[in-house]
């Protein structure tokens, strides 16, 4: 059991954009008897980091730990905990159970959980609070294998957020699918429509890498910039007349045009052209517009408010998903497709680091030279 006084390595977000630093914190201690103390096996550095990592997104009072999705073993639990004992190998979903009727209008239902845009699964222990509704169970079977354990951790966020971004396109076996970027959630979202049963999956990126690797799982890859063949929705229709019966959206309001130039509503006007009358819209990208704070110091470039092109979408005939995701309502049907060996979504993985090169592979990663980097944690 660690010490009352005892300190951790964690990653800290102090304000500055393009900035993360590894500092000593205390390790968090039991405070309420539904609480669980974890340590930390491995954790994963998200999209939605990135808009923090941007000064765009988060809590209002920096510092705070980063991360929310994270992967452990139960080292404590208190005294009300009755499923979950020492040794327990557990998901950490980035939206966690409040024990209790939330009432405060605007307030986040959790308060380790991506809706607010921090987490604290950056670190070498966590608490998790109402921790038997929150926490997801690791198989037995897999727990103790380092390889098949980690597609496991994905269910905290990512492919959660990918396979529920399908169902909110109103997605049906047979559908042909188009989805707009492909980092994790993208790629995880190509992959669910394929495990779905989509006919034809177009994964939509600039980035050369992110396409091979949606090449690999059997997408078909266009590349965002325009071309003498057109933009990608034009290289799409050529292949789809009548346009791909859904479309997902996976960047949000950080989305780039043609020209590689930021324009928030950029994808969904490409959502709007390329989806088939009658057909449906997906968005689990983030929109949001906090403001101007010492969390968010760039958030003031950001609106919230896009322009619609909303004749064409009332002319198809469209409809529209959009909105957050809880990974606890999906995790038993992914956690059955990781068990039984259907799916793996491990392949997005292109770096796994220590703690201590974290601010390296942020770089790294914003700069989209890495498709998904976990930490491992001793």
């Amino acid at each position: 059991m660690v010490g009352f006084n005892s300190t951790m390595r964690a990653v800290l977000w102090t304000g500055v954009p393009f900035n993360v630093t590894v500092q000593d914190v205390p390790i968090p201690s039991i405070q309420s008897p539904d609480d669980v103390l974890v340590r930390m096996s491995a954790s994963a550095i998200c999209g939605t980091d990135l808009h923090v990592y941007h000064g765009l997104y988060g809590s209002s009072s920096p510092p705070w730990v980063m991360g929310h999705e994270g992967l452990g073993i139960v080292q404590a639990v208190g005294s009300g905990v009755q499923s979950l004992q020492a040794g327990d190998h557990v998901v950490i979903p980035d939206i966690g159970d409040v024990g209790h009727l939330n009432m405060e209008l605007g307030e986040p239902d959790a308060n380790f959980g991506s809706s607010v845009g921090l987490g604290r699964d950056y670190a070498e222990y966590i608490v998790i609070p109402n921790a038997e509704k929150s926490l997801i169970p690791v198989p037995a079977e897999n727990a103790t294998n380092n390889d098949a354990e980690i597609n496991y951790l994905f269910l905290s966020d990512i492919f959660a957020t990918g396979w529920t971004a399908i169902t909110y396109s109103g997605f049906q076996p047979g559908d042909t699918v188009a989805v707009f970027g492909a980092g994790p959630v993208g790629l995880l979202a190509a992959y669910s429509a394929i495990l779905r049963g989509a006919s034809r999956v177009y994964v939509i990126d600039s980035v050369p890498m992110r396409l091979e690797r949606a090449a690999s799982i059997g997408a078909i890859p266009i590349s965002l910039n325009g071309t003498t063949e057109g933009d990608a929705v034009q290289k799409i229709l050529r292949r789809e007349p009548n346009g791909v019966t859904r479309s997902v959206d996976c960047v949000g309001y950080e989305a780039v045009n043609s020209n590689l130039q930021p324009q928030e509503n950029a994808i969904i006007l490409d959502m709007v052209r390329v989806t088939a009358e009658r057909g449906g819209m997906g968005t689990i990208g983030v929109f949001a517009a906090p403001g101007y704070s010492e969390g968010t110091p760039l958030a003031g470039n950001i609106t919230g408010l896009v322009q619609f092109p909303i004749a064409d979408f009332f002319t198809k005939g469209l409809t529209w998903g959009a909105g957050p995701v809880d990974p606890k309502l999906v995790a038993p049907e992914l956690e059955a497709l990781i068990t039984s060996g259907k799916a793996r979504p491990g392949f997005i993985i292109s770096r796994e680091i220590g703690i201590e090169e974290a601010p390296e592979y942020y770089s790294r990663f914003g700069q989209h030279l890495e498709t998904k980097v976990i930490i491992r944690f001793p």
